[in-house]
């Protein structure tokens, strides 16, 4: 998908995700070697949003598998479509029972979920497994296999390989560690909260109506918050609001009484509210 590293960094910037020398790298070699991209850190700083960005300019469908506690294969893998099978059944009650299995496990009843239709056919496509550690652990085998081989066996159907490999992306938040072997088969990325300059360009980008010195200002504030003690830190996405908020008051700089009352849209916390209040010294910043 990629010619080289500065090519991946244009082309995602084209679709208005801004990549740092690290993040663009990493993927220009998971293209390149043909590896899973694992990407973590916090919530917020754009591991989903690379994944639809690299999807975009590859022209490619993206196929996202949310993850849960509980997440089993059936909801990852495929399932039956039994309701569909009853039915068929009761139609052809005259037939014998190995005519009717033939019919009902076929690709008309096959309910394929994001882990098939990824390495089902010859489209590009962008295999998302999004919040990966929010799954249990026994899901994580099921992972690999797909990871390691890229085929999946249905034993009524048998073994489906993929002809085209989808670019895959695992986004953690390490609410739990990964094991050991799906790290493995994965190149790693994490990506914190960026630089002040670049997080600036950011605003910027996503909130284009906003005054330069006010950007600054913002990013400024944010970064001062995330040094503090907090329960949650303010991601990149709530700078991001935070400036839109900004400008829909019509806010043209930063007071006590503005930050004060748009606290809630940075922090999630009464706590961090109260602090914040308390400790933010606007001349400072």
């Amino acid at each position: 998908m990629f010619t080289s590293v500065d090519d991946v960094a244009a082309r995602l910037a084209e679709t208005g995700y801004l990549a740092s020398p690290a993040v663009a790298t990493t993927v220009f070699l998971a293209d390149r070697l043909g590896k899973p991209l694992l990407v973590e850190g916090p919530a917020g700083v754009g591991k989903t949003e690379l994944a639809k960005a690299v999807a975009q300019v590859a022209g490619a469908r993206l196929v996202r598998l949310q993850c849960y506690e509980g997440v089993d294969e059936s909801r990852a893998l495929y399932e039956w479509n039994h309701a569909k099978q009853l039915l068929r059944i009761s139609a052809g009650r005259d037939e014998t029972w190995d005519e009717t299995r033939m019919d009902i496990f076929s690709e008309e009843f096959l309910l394929a979920r994001p882990l098939l239709t990824a390495i089902r056919g010859d489209d590009p496509k962008v295999l998302l497994i999004d919040e990966t550690d929010k799954a249990d652990v026994e899901i994580e085998g099921l992972l690999l296999e797909v990871l390691s081989d890229f085929q999946v066996t249905v034993p009524e159907l048998g073994t489906v390989t993929a002809t085209r490999r989808p670019f895959v992306v695992l986004t953690s938040n390490a609410t739990r560690e990964l094991s050991e072997a799906l790290r493995r088969r994965c190149l790693f990325l994490h990506i914190g909260f960026p630089d002040e300059e670049l997080e600036r360009r950011i605003v910027r980008l996503k909130v284009p109506g906003l005054d330069e010195a006010l950007a600054r200002s913002v990013v400024r504030v944010v970064g001062t918050l995330r040094a503090m003690d907090l329960r949650k830190a303010p991601s990149v996405a709530e700078t991001v609001d935070w400036a839109r908020t900004l400008l829909a008051l019509g806010a043209s700089a930063l007071d006590e009484t503005v930050v004060r009352d748009t606290l809630g849209v940075l922090l999630k916390h009464q706590d961090d509210v109260s602090k914040a209040a308390a400790k933010l010294d606007l001349d400072a910043v």
